[in-house]
């Protein structure tokens, strides 16, 4: 479907996200390093005076009506249910629900790793807000977004998608602790180096993978040690030299699983230290790290992840890559020497699909603010 904004009296947007490092570490109650980008989902919104919600988008030929009064009904759709699960979290929280009318433009690339879900859950929120009017500040809307993917779609995420999504500032990465929901804005300077994004083209359904496995892996792990020190209140209080002297109550791939999260922790500690000094080489270094404990210990890069790190990582101008976002597929992420990324993006494109048969994608993202409003 076409745009025209005549048609529509609101333009609401929220972003993609790319992680810098600290992967799958907030649901464990970690710090991580997330950057909102350019990349958006944009709603375009009018009142309709009706009860239902009517979604079309401009990628799809579906049309979708969601009763209002029956928004529990509507889980199982291939599209829609994240709309449907941000309009039902929203009713459910008390705030008022109108019939509107919503044309959805999504440049988020879906399966890339860099929370489609997210921008269209936090974007739908935000336009419920917009068209109602309620005083629903932006973190609100992030945990409502959070809501809606756990315990409507079924994903039981971690906070920091949404949070990017719709609190991200140009130009910042955001330190945030996902156990006090705390922010801190990082300047993302880089000095002579570029962030660049990297899609290895092979579709992933979190849902259906084994994310909410590691997540139920690292539960285990915490109330193992939790026998141990009560005081432990999750995974992220304890620093690698507290790991060490409990690790030998785990075993196998609960301990794996835990010790990536406790030294990602540590990681996203240095990786602010090095931002803050301008000590980028070091920074590269630590995204190396990161993927080398992703795929090792916490096993969610796979064949196709690993080769585009490798091959990247093998590039002279690049000081580190890793994956970023919950794995099984998606994208990576590389520090790269400003001056050398069209060769570094020709060289590994062309390396990935020799060695398997994919074809990547680079994507052109800058850092960029999460929600914005506007009237047409």
């Amino acid at each position: 479907m076409q745009i025209n904004e005549k048609d529509w009296e609101y333009k609401v947007c929220a972003s993609g996200r790319v992680n810098i490092i600290g992967e799958h570490v907030d649901y464990c109650g970690g710090k991580v390093l997330p950057a909102a980008l350019s990349l958006k989902n944009t709603v375009y919104l009018r009142p309709n005076g009706t009860n239902e919600i009517n979604i079309e988008w401009t990628t799809l030929p579906e049309r979708v009506t969601l009763d209002i009064n029956n928004l529990e009904a509507y889980k199982h759709l291939k599209f829609g249910n994240y709309q449907a699960g941000s309009a039902f979290v929203w009713q459910q929280a008390g705030y008022p629900l109108t019939g509107c009318d919503m044309l959805m433009d999504c440049k988020v690339p879906f399966g890339s790793g860099l929370s489609s879900s997210a921008a269209i859950e936090v974007s739908t929120l935000a336009a419920l807000r917009t068209l109602t009017g309620e005083p629903v500040t932006d973190v609100e809307i992030a945990l409502l977004a959070q809501r809606a993917e756990r315990e409507y779609v079924g994903m039981n995420c971690g906070i920091m998608d949404q949070y990017a999504s719709a609190c991200g500032k140009a130009n910042k990465a955001m330190l945030l602790d996902c156990k006090t929901i705390q922010c801190e804005y990082i300047p993302l300077e880089l000095g002579d180096y570029s962030l660049v994004i990297i899609d290895c083209r092979k579709p992933h359904n979190l849902v259906d993978s084994k994310y909410n496995e590691r997540r139920s892996e690292t539960e285990q792990a915490l109330q193992t040690l939790r026998k141990y020190d009560p005081a432990i209140s999750c995974l992220a209080d304890l620093t690698p030299e507290a790991f060490r002297r409990l690790e030998h109550a785990l075993s196998g791939k609960v301990r794996d699983r835990a010790q990536h999260v406790v030294q990602e922790c540590d990681r996203v500690r240095l990786a602010v230290e090095c931002m803050k000094e301008g000590r980028i080489d070091i920074l590269g270094m630590l995204l190396n790290e990161s993927h080398e404990s992703l795929s090792r210990l916490y096993e969610v890069t796979g064949r196709e992840l690993d080769a585009l790190a490798s091959i990247a990582q093998s590039h002279p101008a690049c000081i580190g890559s890793r994956m970023t976002g919950a794995g099984f597929g998606g994208c990576t992420i590389s520090l790269v020497q400003r001056d050398a990324v069209t060769d570094f993006v020709s060289y590994t494109l062309a390396k990935y699909t020799e060695e398997t048969g994919y074809q990547a994608k680079f994507y052109e993202a800058g850092i960029s603010d999460g929600i914005t409003s506007e009237k047409l």
